[in-house]
């Protein structure tokens, strides 16, 4: 005959089972102990908190000054020579955005899926004329450039003096002997929602920090 066993049986030590003599006793933790413990405990969560806001707030920096660069201020590097002496290869500067851009603002402007860096030499409507010599005339009237330290005709295939479209910018390097710019049919005027922004700020190298004149 078979006896069934039931499952939830558990074993218990014999009555007369003993625990030895020798065996290690249980101590509680004395009140100063369990103060120390919570203390450090305390403390641990503190520190842990303090590194995930510490985090949190360079997380949050880096996502404003990312949004900054790339939507209000964008930073950009100079390559090529034709804004010398102003800008120099290698240079990086900072541009701001802005509805309207002045004659001698230095811009940023997209250009066949790059971006360059000239000077404005007149806006919408204005006419625009130069001398052989390279000498610059805005609606007749001669415009002052200290910022180019030799004038020259350059490339030049426009048909002068010439009439900037509306809502457009001619725009012309200060390197003027080798500049490729509005001058020329192929660069052409820019239109205000192609400029990135008015380079604002020179801010490396450091030791030439500077508001770009």
């Amino acid at each position: 005959m078979t006896t069934d066993i039931d499952k939830s049986t558990t074993a218990e030590p014999a009555p007369d089972a003993s625990i030895p003599d020798d065996a290690p006793a249980r101590r509680r933790p004395s009140s100063d102990q369990i103060a120390g413990e919570l203390k450090t405990r305390r403390r641990n969560r503190r520190i842990l908190s303090i590194i995930g806001s510490t985090i949190g707030a360079l997380l949050t920096v880096a996502a404003i000054v990312v949004l900054l660069a790339t939507f209000l201020f964008p930073t950009l590097r100079i390559y090529g020579t034709s804004m010398t002496p102003t800008l120099k290869e290698g240079e990086i500067v900072l541009s701001v955005k802005s509805p309207t851009y002045d004659t001698g603002e230095v811009v940023a402007f997209y250009y066949n899926n790059k971006i360059l860096v000239k000077r404005v030499i007149c806006g919408p409507g204005d006419w625009f004329n130069m001398q052989k010599d390279g000498t610059v005339y805005v609606n007749n009237v001669k415009i002052d450039e200290p910022y180019v330290s030799e004038l020259g005709f350059g490339s030049c295939d426009i048909e002068l003096p010439f009439q900037v479209p509306e809502d457009q910018y001619f725009v012309m390097g200060d390197q003027r002997v080798s500049s490729i710019d509005s001058r020329m049919a192929q660069v052409g005027c820019v239109p205000l929602d192609r400029i990135v922004g008015r380079v604002l700020l020179r801010v490396w190298p450091i030791p030439d920090f500077a508001i770009i004149e």
